[in-house]
């Protein structure tokens, strides 16, 4: 069984919010107590954090679910419940979140990186919070909000600062293997490497195509997974592969000068270049550095070939130290230029929900938006008190303007979450609540 895993599903189920107390006052020689019912608290949120000690979505492909502490419910004397412990949930450097759809919902690029995938429910307050000149006795209070709860789709790039592209079988194993203590499997037939290698190499001296010196350079080089024609449509698990060279700063390509099937490295360099264009044109102003391998196979007179800057040989070592040099220096000029545009943290946040009117077959109308659904998801309907409550809060939205606007009329049932009211254009306040026209 792999243990790398790069695509994984997560639930995200924040806590509920506590309800709010319904309590009055109760002590001796004090007549007629007020209401004292404390707060409900909040539920926990569920956060996804971008973390180094976790290498892979492996602890997610077997068990998605992650939910975060319910709220505790009020209680009398105005004592309020404990707010539920929010569940930071540790992920890989380099995880994208998307939504069911497949739009992008944040990407978290650098360690420390939070977002919040799930927000806790509110808690609901008590009767106390009801009390007013008009209202000596409230006998009502909120219920708790349902903490969200939603499913998302994750997928991870690894975040390298070079990565070796080249045709199965061409010796990027081997090399990693030399230039780094990452010990990859090995073999002589193609499509040995399924999944990712990361390798650390530090490089001190002098680096760089401009000679310059520097005192060490520490950089990740990746061990991606061999490509094959067509990579950029699918084929042979192309995009799951080159999703891995998005972030890389530099790209080490490396052409097989001994190819089993006689191909020559200028034309398997025309299929590479001309894939990860396809798959994502930007990576062809990359910089990079094209290298011949396996060397030690030809025979020493052989001509230099003009598509090739280096010639290396992982085995023997011979370009090794030159080519890390090399790479090196591209690493430090990346990373000291302003074009290292691609690190920076994208997160996309949803537009802020308002309130909408959405028409439904049968003279019903619908009210979204979360200002809406907390208006009545907080009260118990049952109440008489707590209904009069949640109408109070709709009119304050501007629900009867909005339904007004929309083409409603007299009597057409209005939906807003689990409750449903009739609607008067002529009713005191618009919303008309009753035993007979008002139901949950």
């Amino acid at each position: 069984m792999s243990g790398f895993v790069d695509e994984a599903q997560l639930h995200a189920k924040a806590g509920d919010g506590g309800a709010g107390a319904v309590s009055f006052r109760r002590e001796a020689h004090v007549a007629k107590g007020g209401p004292d019912g404390g707060d409900g608290g909040s539920g926990g949120d569920v956060w996804l954090v971008a973390s180094h000690d976790q290498a892979s979505l492996l602890g997610f492909r077997d068990h998605p679910h992650r939910r975060a502490s319910d709220g505790t419910h009020g209680s009398g004397k105005r004592r309020h419940g404990a707010t539920g412990a929010d569940l930071e949930v540790p992920v890989p450097v380099g995880t994208v979140v998307r939504a069911r759809d497949g739009a992008v919902l944040c990407d978290l690029r650098h360690p420390g990186d939070r977002w919040l995938a799930a927000e806790g429910g509110r808690g609901g307050r008590g009767n106390a919070r009801f009390l007013s000149n008009t209202r000596r006795a409230p006998a009502f209070a909120e219920q708790g909000e349902r903490g969200q709860e939603r499913w998302l789709d994750m997928e991870l790039k690894l975040a390298a600062d070079v990565a070796i592209v080249g045709f199965p079988n061409a010796g990027k194993s081997t090399l990693v293997a030399a230039v780094s203590a990452a010990r990859p499997k090995v073999a002589d037939y193609p499509f040995t490497t399924l999944e990712p290698h990361l390798g650390v190499v530090r490089v001190g001296g002098r680096a760089g195509r401009s000679g310059r010196d520097v005192d060490e350079v520490e950089f990740v080089i990746a061990d991606v997974p061999g490509l094959v024609e067509g990579a950029a449509e699918g084929r042979g698990l192309g995009h799951r592969f080159l999703r891995h060279v998005e972030r890389a700063g530099v790209l080490l390509v490396l052409l097989d000068l001994a190819a089993l099937d006689g191909r020559s490295p200028a034309s398997q360099l025309d299929v590479l270049v001309g894939e990860l264009g396809r798959y994502q044109p930007a990576l062809l102003d990359r910089p990079r550095l094209v290298v011949g391998s396996k060397a030690d196979l030809l025979a020493q007179e052989a001509p230099k070939d003009p598509s090739v800057d280096r010639t290396i040989s992982a085995v023997t070592g011979r370009g090794i130290r030159p080519m890390l040099e090399a790479l090196a220096g591209m690493v430090t000029e990346v990373r000291s230029s302003a074009a290292d545009v691609w690190r920076e943290v994208v997160v996309h946040r949803p537009a802020p929900e308002g309130l909408g009117v959405a028409a439904l077959p049968g003279g019903v109308w619908e009210l979204t938006g979360r200002a809406a659904e907390r208006a009545v998801g907080f009260s118990d309907l049952t109440d008489e008190g707590a209904m009069e409550e949640a109408l109070r809060r709709l009119r304050r939205l501007g629900v009867d303007r909005a339904l007004a606007r929309a083409g409603a009329r007299d009597g057409d049932e209005v939906r807003v979450g689990e409750a449903a009211f009739h609607w008067y254009r002529d009713a005191e306040g618009g919303l008309a609540a009753g035993d007979d026209r008002a139901r949950r």
